[in-house]
């Protein structure tokens, strides 16, 4: 027992410390290691299980949104999300209308703010939920089992409106030109969603789905032993709707048929993923799947997911399967849930615990 209690003990002074320094991964990568810390490395049974995966070259499904508004066009469009978002819970979209020109400076603001002085970064770092602004390493740090290799800005747009000037310089113009043209993206994708599944157009939108979302800046620095650790663990997302942008480095996976499939960047494409919450209202319908990050001996990859997940006005709000979609053949597989007690419950945890999901099924 005692040498147990030491073993925990040690881990949790290793997180601690690392914490403390308020550097993130990148602060080990600057300080020159070349061997990872105890507290980042996977089990050995998971290592060793990737190493004799095997690795496919199918393809995630691309659809392209031109030409959306004439009305044949979009039936194809409609139907192409409804196939990619049942079999897999994933898809890239290009001709999506964000120019190449503001996805480019989304990036180079996340690497900018990254890569400026330490000390310039160290007062915006917070593991407090509440502060709309925050820079950490590994949202649920203190409540897993191993680190990931990144480092996070998060801007939270769930709320009152942000202050600009609460984000940083480096990154402020770039992030809210950004932002102007995913919340029109948003919209669009949402009633592509509503008319996959048979509803009107804006039936998502009016549940207040497009309202209220984070963006989340993660930066990934080069590892010297990137097979020993994952840039993200395999996790689905709690949300209902994540759309991500990523730079030219690859890393993320998606988990289909039971093996883990390649995700390659493609310039100027924004991956769209379906969420928790999106899985319980549609009833099943739409797939929530799981994906991960892996880690690389290049970098920095950055990657910057939006997440969807509702506005703070609608926390008093229950969240469950939409009821043109249920009957007696097919009744409700989840119960309800206010979105502030769902909320409440993804923070409380770690992305090691079992989905989000199998709380409120029936």
């Amino acid at each position: 027992m005692a040498s147990e209690t030491s073993v925990d003990y040690n881990r949790t002074k290793e997180f601690k410390e690392f914490d403390d320094t308020k550097a993130g991964v990148k602060g080990l990568v600057d300080a020159g290691i070349v061997s990872i810390p105890k507290m980042f490395r996977r089990p050995a049974e998971e290592v060793v299980e990737d190493l004799s995966s095997n690795q496919t070259n199918t393809e995630v499904p691309i659809i392209d949104l031109s030409n959306i508004q004439d009305s044949s066009r979009r039936k194809q469009i409609v139907d192409e999300v409804r196939f990619a978002s049942e079999e897999w819970g994933f898809f890239q979209v290009i001709n999506h209308g964000i120019p190449l020109t503001v996805l480019d400076d989304m990036i180079d603001g996340v690497r900018m703010f990254n890569e400026q002085d330490l000390e310039l970064k160290k007062d915006l770092y917070t593991r407090d939920p509440a502060e709309k602004v925050r820079f950490y390493s590994n949202f649920d740090l203190h409540a897993s089992q191993t680190a990931d290799w990144r480092d996070t800005l998060t801007f939270s747009f769930r709320g009152d409106d942000l202050n600009p000037n609460e984000i940083p310089a480096l990154c402020r113009k770039s992030t809210l030109q950004y932002v102007k043209y995913l919340r029109k993206l948003g919209e669009t994708l949402f009633e592509l969603l509503s008319e996959a599944l048979g509803l009107q157009a804006d039936h998502l939108g009016s549940m207040g789905c497009a309202k209220g979302f984070s963006i989340v800046c993660h930066y990934y620095p080069a590892c010297p032993q990137p097979e020993l650790t994952l840039g993200v663990r395999k996790h689905t997302d709690a949300g209902i709707l994540t759309l991500l942008l990523q730079n030219e480095i690859s890393g993320l996976q998606v988990l289909h048929e039971g093996q883990w499939f390649d995700v390659p960047p493609s310039r100027g494409a924004l991956v769209v993923n379906i969420g928790d919450l999106l899985q319980i209202i549609s009833n099943d319908k739409l797939k929530s799947v799981k994906h991960r990050a892996t880690a690389s001996h290049v970098g920095p990859r950055i990657s910057v997911p939006c997440f969807f997940s509702g506005h703070a006005s609608m926390f008093q709000k229950p969240f469950g399967p939409i009821k043109e979609l249920t009957s007696e053949a097919n009744p409700p597989r989840y119960k309800e849930v206010e979105l502030g007690e769902y909320c409440a419950r993804f923070l409380s945890r770690s992305l090691d615990n079992k989905p989000l999901i199998d709380y409120y099924r029936r």
